[in-house]
């Protein structure tokens, strides 16, 4: 049986397990559809709110070695910091958008995060248009382009085993988004090799915007279908 559940939720919900301090409000519940969720999360878990007043956040990522949630608010050009020790706090700011004329669209910060090999953090960047890594106080390119057409706008990522990084290209992070000139290609999946360029593995016509690990090292989009956000 496969078992999916959103990553906000799985992360505020290990956050919730372990905390320890004052109480903070619960929301909702955890659908269990599958024993094995309870490797993962605490069988007593709840769902525990951090932080709110965002438009809308995406993205979210533990950082073991810091012992700190970091999560994208995609509208605000801003990656967040929460930990149990010092609360909420901005991270990074510029997060996805780092050219200096107003951004047309509305989503212009990092959507996807994730860590690599080395513990850096590696971000889908909507109006950069690229999956940069972070490292010191700069962003490097990982790919930013295929066949020689920019991405639309990255949104989520995962590392497989083999260090090969799996991510989406919806055409989100764009002003008219599937209608906009810029878009470049239909909702895709593709893959950077850590030893051969940037390729694509699939071309769909919903609009993927998640991915999940299995454990046999391969990867799948969600079936999320299409959806216009409204604020």
């Amino acid at each position: 049986m496969s078992m999916w559940i959103p990553a906000t939720a799985v992360s505020v919900a290990l956050l919730a397990a372990h905390a320890a301090g004052a109480e903070r409000r619960t929301i909702g519940k955890i659908d269990k559809r599958d024993p094995r969720l309870d490797q993962l999360v605490a069988a007593d878990a709840t769902i525990e709110v951090l932080a709110d007043g965002f438009k809308w956040s995406e993205g979210p990522i533990w950082d073991r070695s810091a012992k700190r949630l970091l999560f994208s608010d995609v509208p605000n050009n801003v990656v967040h910091a929460w930990s149990e020790a010092a609360g909420l706090s901005v991270f990074l700011k510029p997060s996805g958008y780092t050219g200096t004329e107003p951004y047309g669209g509305r989503e212009p910060g990092s959507n996807g995060l994730t860590f690599d090999a080395k513990g850096r953090l590696v971000l889908c960047q909507h109006g950069d248009k690229r999956v940069a890594r972070r490292e010191g106080d700069a962003f490097v390119t990982l790919a930013d382009k295929f066949e020689g057409k920019r991405f639309n706008s990255p949104n989520d990522l995962v590392y497989a085993k083999d260090g090969s990084l799996y991510f989406t290209d919806p055409p989100y992070g764009l002003a008219k988004q599937d209608e906009d000139p810029a878009k470049r290609w239909r909702s895709t999946a593709s893959i950077g090799s850590p030893t051969a360029a940037c390729r694509r593995s699939c071309a769909i016509s919903i609009g993927p915007t998640a991915w999940r690990s299995r454990p046999i090292s391969r990867s799948s989009t969600s079936t999320t279908p299409t959806r216009r956000r409204t604020s």
